[in-house]
């Protein structure tokens, strides 16, 4: 994938997980202030907890998990 397709998905989604947030405002409880939002693939894999706490990563399916 190009950094333009990259760019191009990240903004579909960000449009995505503010929908959903406006769908389900709690959500937004669940991202920390200040924090840096990630994107992962359904199928990728966490291996133990992520020592950054700026970081929140969400994940891709068929509907957004914040993780």
């Amino acid at each position: 994938m190009t950094n333009k397709e990259t760019v191009h998905r990240n903004i579909g989604l960000i449009f995505d997980l503010i929908r959903k947030i406006i769908e389900q405002p709690k959500l937004a409880d669940r991202i920390p202030d200040n924090c840096t939002i990630e994107f992962i693939d359904k199928d990728f894999v966490m291996k133990g907890k992520d020592k950054d706490r700026n970081v929140k990563l969400i994940k891709v399916k068929n509907e957004i998990e914040i993780t």
